[in-house]
């Protein structure tokens, strides 16, 4: 089970720390916008169950305006639940927030609320990018300056703070494929992002993940392989994008 919501709560946090990028020119947005919201399925996929869900994950933009350093904010709300029928053995109950410019996507603030089984971790980052620095409940922290854009074809890598450390994650870019999912076919970028290795992952890039060839980028797909069978978090739902749905084929 903690494989499932491993796989739920990377997705989440490499979409919302993904905008913690500290850019210091002002970002043309066409992507998204306030009132977007994704849902997921987070299930264990194999020859011999099939399709089992395990828990559900949302995204979402949120609609309220708000203000932080003077300066208009997107609010961004990532959570992750278990399904009741596996509360008794794994119970999640996942939240992460995250407050960024409108104009720059400059982070201000990250908030973390993680309830795994038996782990427990609250955290809440504010930076400050004039010194540099992010500060957390309990630690103090440089933050390096700019992210280089992506190119085709290349890896790029995405700092970010988490566990009062900044992170480096590698992601690499695979191509394009065409993806089926219960919603449908969609063409899609393919992309590979590093996690850190130990209990859960091995494999540096175990992951693959799938987001939409078209303006608004939706995360598709994700999965990861185990031992047997594989760990997918699934798009089933989306609303207020802003952008026509160009990718999707049938």
């Amino acid at each position: 089970m903690k494989r499932y919501l491993s796989l739920t709560a990377i997705i989440l946090c490499l979409v919302l720390t993904s905008t913690m990028a500290q850019i210091t020119q002002p970002v043309k947005n066409e992507a998204f916008r306030k009132g977007e919201k994704l849902e997921f399925r987070v299930y264990y996929d194999a020859l011999l169950t099939g399709k089992v869900t395990a828990g559900y994950a949302t995204l979402e933009v949120k609609e309220e305006e708000k203000v932080m350093n003077s300066r208009p904010v997107y609010h961004v709300v990532g959570e992750g639940t278990s399904r009741k029928a596996f509360d008794w053995f794994f119970k999640v109950r996942d939240r992460f927030e995250s407050f960024f410019d409108v104009e720059s996507f400059n982070p201000y603030f990250f908030m973390r609320r993680t309830k795994e089984g038996g782990y427990t971790k609250d955290d809440d980052v504010k930076f400050n990018h004039k010194l540099a620095y992010a500060s957390s409940r309990t630690g103090l922290k440089k933050i390096p300056p700019n992210i280089p854009k992506a190119k085709i074809g290349e890896n790029f890598p995405i700092p970010f703070f988490l566990d009062d450390s900044v992170y480096v994650s590698v992601i690499q870019y695979c191509g394009k494929e065409v993806v089926k999912t219960d919603m449908g076919k969609f063409r899609c970028l393919k992309f590979k992002p590093m996690v850190a290795t130990g209990n859960v992952f091995s494999n540096p890039y175990p992951m693959t993940l799938w987001v939409t060839d078209d303006l608004n980028r939706l995360p598709i797909l994700g999965e990861s392989a185990v031992v047997v069978g594989r760990v997918k978090m699934e798009l089933t739902g989306y609303t207020n994008l802003a952008n026509p749905m160009d990718a999707k084929i049938e």
